[in-house]
């Protein structure tokens, strides 16, 4: 077994892969099956990479453009929202003029120069290039929470028929001890639908049409949660936990932030405190990979690239984390595709 352990290590070494030790130890077991081996080495051969010039002091919200082989992703804490334009290797970034916080940030349906963007608890509209330094607020679509002056809009993406959902969190205190946000629902004509209440920190959201699943993660409890999902009235109900984080680290807590899903239907969890992000089988909570990110404060991913296959991870810079803390990421070499970004319909 340790044999086999060795020579597996030194592979992994030569394809400059990042990988949990444990998960090698546990793994290296099953060198007795030669088909087994051959999985090992196919699910741990993945490569990070940094993209270059891509700081965000807390980058959160990756969506990935097919229209214009770009992610887009935010500076949250400055009201920055940023590009990275894959053919040219190269990062956008602008300011949004007179806010405090971008928290996502989604390309409205037919507008090219128009986007969705979280400020504070209101959903604007900004006009951007994708270019220029300076973005501008043009419109507001709606605000939730507008009495909770303590609170503000945090992660929101589109459901696979454009339909907005988000959720707000408090800003104020220790965040990770309050229940005070709530999930919302909106689309096109109508207003905000409140799906949950007594949120703590509303965090990531991922959609499985063809398993009819909205999977949703409340930061403060530590886990991932699977809803039925009703693609035409974009209903949720049912909940179910599906991974529980504290089962990881009982000695303290594993805070889950963003999410995706691939075309297989496994989840990727990225952990704000963990340096991890976590491929997981959501119909049955194993873990089927450990994807380690080279700093600690992992806030959200996305799949893009040409063919759907780059994983990209945004990373924070909360309290003054050693370098390479607050770069923007790409995982290749997953043997994995995800979905596209939707366009949000106003």
């Amino acid at each position: 077994m340790y044999g086999c352990a060795r020579m597996v290590y030194k592979s992994l070494l030569a394809n400059k892969t990042q990988f949990s030790l444990q998960t090698l130890v546990d793994r290296t077991s099953s060198q007795r099956f030669p088909a087994l081996n051959i999985q090992l080495i196919s699910k741990m051969s993945y490569k990070v990479e940094a993209v270059p010039d891509s700081y965000a002091a807390l980058g959160e919200g990756p969506h990935w453009d097919v229209a214009r082989q770009s992610l887009y992703y935010v500076d949250l804490e400055s009201a920055g929202i940023n590009r990275y334009d894959f053919k040219q290797n190269k990062v956008y970034k602008a300011k949004i003029q007179g806010e405090e916080f971008a928290s996502f940030i989604l390309p409205i349906e037919n507008k090219p120069q128009e986007f969705a963007v979280g400020c504070t608890r209101r959903t604007v509209v900004v006009q951007w290039d994708g270019i220029s330094a300076l973005a501008k607020v043009v419109r507001t679509l709606f605000e939730v929470q507008a009495d909770h002056t303590d609170n503000r809009i945090n992660d929101a993406k589109t459901d696979p028929n454009g339909r907005f959902y988000g959720g707000t969190m408090a800003d104020s205190g220790d965040i990770f001890t309050q229940w005070k946000g709530e999930l919302y629902k909106w689309q096109a004509g109508g207003k905000p639908q409140v799906l949950k209440e007594a949120v703590g920190i509303s965090n990531g959201l991922a959609w499985d049409v063809k398993a009819k699943k909205f999977y949703f993660i409340d930061t403060n409890n530590n886990e991932v949660e699977a809803y039925d999902y009703d693609q035409s009235t974009g209903a949720i109900s049912n909940r179910k936990v599906i991974f529980d984080l504290r089962k990881l680290r009982p000695e303290g807590p594993l805070f889950p932030d963003g999410m995706t899903v691939d075309t297989d239907g496994n989840i990727y969890v990225a952990t704000f405190n963990g340096g991890t992000v976590f491929k997981v089988n959501p119909s049955t909570g194993k873990i089927l990979l450990e994807i380690k990110i080279p700093t600690m404060q992992i806030t959200s991913v996305a799949f893009g690239g040409p063919n759907l296959d780059i994983l990209y991870v945004t990373t924070a810079n909360k309290g003054n984390q050693p370098k390479p803390a607050g770069t923007l990421y790409q995982v290749t070499g997953l043997n994995a595709k995800g979905f596209a970004g939707v366009d949000l319909k106003v």
